[in-house]
């Protein structure tokens, strides 16, 4: 497939993180780019997204539940 040079200006701290991000997954800047834009456009992104909302609101009580018991004061008893 041919390749197209695209140039685009962003700031200084969105570029570092494309750069992280792409050696992170092993990918060029060119590869990871090229990967978020097929991912929105196939609308694999807003699918994930979704299916996150619905994860969250299903089980909302449980990391409820988990928050409040991280906050409630921990009982000490005398040995």
């Amino acid at each position: 497939m041919a390749k197209t040079q695209l140039g685009a200006r962003v700031d200084e701290d969105v570029a570092e993180l494309a750069k992280k991000r792409a050696a992170d997954l092993g990918l060029s800047v060119g590869d990871y780019l090229a990967r978020l834009v097929q991912d929105d456009a196939s609308g694999l992104r807003a699918r994930a997204v979704e299916a996150a909302a619905r994860f969250l609101a299903e089980h909302q009580t449980v990391f409820d539940e988990a928050e409040q018991a991280q906050r409630a004061p921990r009982e000490t008893r005398a040995a």
